[in-house]
């Protein structure tokens, strides 16, 4: 009878045993596989994204519209913990839940005329982003726009009641908006103001429309079709009152339009490359 082959440590192995250990070694990946960070936090209500930073270079964000108040804070808290060093932002809050949040985390910052909450330090700005409202009836859609911009780590400055029924006050803030490296603008009524901007300066521009105005601008409907139809080039359009994807938006921009100037150009907390 031909003695089974020593392997590399002298151990002697049937062509049976082989196969048990490849096995085992299987089973010990697939233990590992399992066990390993799936990239989420199952609440049961929800199941929160923590791989987003990773993909992304931002954290996910709590859409607050159709939570409970305890569910927003639950879903900051988790956040908040799985990204410590980075800005967790919650949109979309009403009076009950920002005053649950702020119960909650007394730390955090509160913008109620936006309706956002902000847990965390933000990251180190990059860039600049221009904000422009139309009225002071834009305020709201306006101040989420900002709030995400910084919480997506650009810098931001605030243009505001600078519609068209007073156009000398838009060219008058014509050096405030000419310098940035993404513009977004905000109007409501017949949505004229992107236009107007995209005929003044090359900035990238994303244009909100929001439900302000009277019974003829149907919730904002005519002012999206308004700025889907500018003749200006260059002109981009969010959802109507969707002041957070513009931010979205804008602060990335911003931050790429740095990119190799320095450290901090991929707008990362450390200024390290995503």
């Amino acid at each position: 009878m031909t003695s089974p082959a020593p392997d590399d440590a002298g151990r002697n192995l049937h062509p049976g045993h082989a196969t048990e250990t490849n096995h085992a070694e299987t089973n010990a990946e697939v233990i590992q596989v399992t066990e390993a960070d799936p990239g989420f936090v199952d609440l049961g209500y929800a199941r929160l994204d923590t791989d987003r930073l990773t993909r992304t270079g931002d954290p996910e964000v709590v859409y607050g519209a159709g939570k409970t108040p305890d569910q927003v804070v639950d879903l900051l808290r988790h956040l908040h913990t799985a990204h410590p060093d980075r800005a967790a932002l919650a949109t979309r809050l009403d009076a009950t839940a920002l005053d649950r949040v702020r119960a909650a985390f007394p730390d955090a910052r509160l913008d109620e005329v936006a309706g956002t909450a902000t847990l965390g330090p933000p990251p180190t700005p990059v860039g600049l982003v221009c904000v422009l409202a139309a009225g002071t009836s834009d305020a709201r859609v306006a101040r989420e726009a900002v709030r995400t911009v910084e919480a997506y780590g650009a810098g931001v400055r605030t243009i505001t009641d600078v519609g068209v029924a007073g156009v000398h006050r838009l060219l008058a803030a014509k050096e405030e908006f000419d310098d940035a490296d993404c513009l977004i603008v905000v109007a409501g009524m017949e949505g004229a103001l992107p236009s107007v901007v995209g005929g003044l300066t090359g900035v990238p521009l994303v244009a909100v429309p929001t439900s302000v105005g009277y019974g003829a601008s149907f919730g904002g409907l005519a002012a999206l079709l308004g700025m889907l139809n500018s003749c200006a080039p260059g002109v981009v359009v969010c959802n109507i009152d969707n002041g957070f994807g513009a931010g979205v938006f804008a602060a990335r921009v911003a931050r790429r339009a740095h990119a190799g100037r320095g450290s901090a150009a991929a707008g990362t907390p450390n200024g390290a490359a995503r």
